[in-house]
């Protein structure tokens, strides 16, 4: 189940977000049931938890991912990641540059310049990004190693609303390490976009505010496992018509 992406390996191929848990032993329960090797920290949203908050994250013992959540300009998107690589001494970084507020969907234009700056400045840029092949094309060119398109908005629940539009990504970008993030709602769902042959899935809301947070991480994982291995299995094509497993040529007749 191993992956990489930049330079570093990760064991799980689920990125499990921390805002929004019920508390923090909850958090710390769903990221040892996910399996996890990465979590993403909001330095916006979470710098309210001081001290004690920083500290549950390093207690977790994962990797993190700090991300540009609630940045809505180049300015802001670099300015707080230079802040994050400073708190948490990586160069790795979820970019973030959200162009509307109802449906929180990037703003494309200023995401790739905001990516193109901070991949100049050692960044490992992470990308949430739309499933537009498009952008993904100037975001790679910027110098981004990996896409993180989302298949539906932000906190939605909805689950993929375009698999044509997922799929035709994934054969685009062949080498590029592909995560859907956000819109994921179900293991199911986790399950369909990994059969598309996605690298892996990051998941917050789905995980933190359902009825039990640390149950519903370890379905997801299970669920993520099964989609690449079901994607690797080479599942069959949709019919249009039924196919009789049991051969008709052959077979008894009774007078």
């Amino acid at each position: 189940m191993a992956f990489t992406i930049y330079d570093d390996v990760f064991a799980s191929r689920l990125i499990l977000g921390t805002a929004q848990y019920p508390s923090p032993a909850v958090l710390a329960d769903a990221v040892k049931r996910s399996g996890t090797a990465l979590v993403t920290v909001s330095l916006r949203r979470e710098s309210g938890g001081g001290d004690a908050f920083w500290q549950l994250i390093r207690d977790l013992g994962v990797m993190v991912l700090p991300n540009t959540a609630g940045c809505h300009s180049v300015r802001e998107a670099v300015t707080t990641a230079e802040m994050a690589r400073e708190l948490f001494q990586t160069d790795r970084i979820k970019l973030e540059v959200i162009g509307h507020h109802d449906t929180l969907q990037p703003d494309v234009f200023a995401l790739v310049e905001a990516a193109g700056e901070l991949t100049a400045r050692g960044f490992k840029v992470y990308p949430y990004t739309t499933d537009d092949l498009v952008v993904g094309e100037r975001l790679v060119e910027a110098g981004c190693k990996v896409l993180m398109p989302w298949c539906a908005p932000i906190g939605s629940a909805r689950g993929p609303r375009d698999l044509h539009a997922l799929r035709a990504l994934r054969a685009a970008f062949p080498e590029i390490p592909l995560i859907v993030d956000a819109g994921l709602g179900r293991p199911s769902h986790a399950a369909a976009v990994m059969e598309l042959g996605f690298d892996g899935v990051l998941l917050n809301t789905a995980v933190a505010r359902a009825g039990d947070p640390a149950a519903m991480a370890a379905a997801f994982a299970s669920a993520v496992t099964a989609g690449r291995t079901a994607h690797h299995a080479v599942p069959l094509e949709p019919r249009d018509m039924a196919v009789p497993s049991t051969p008709v040529i052959g077979r008894a007749v009774f007078a």
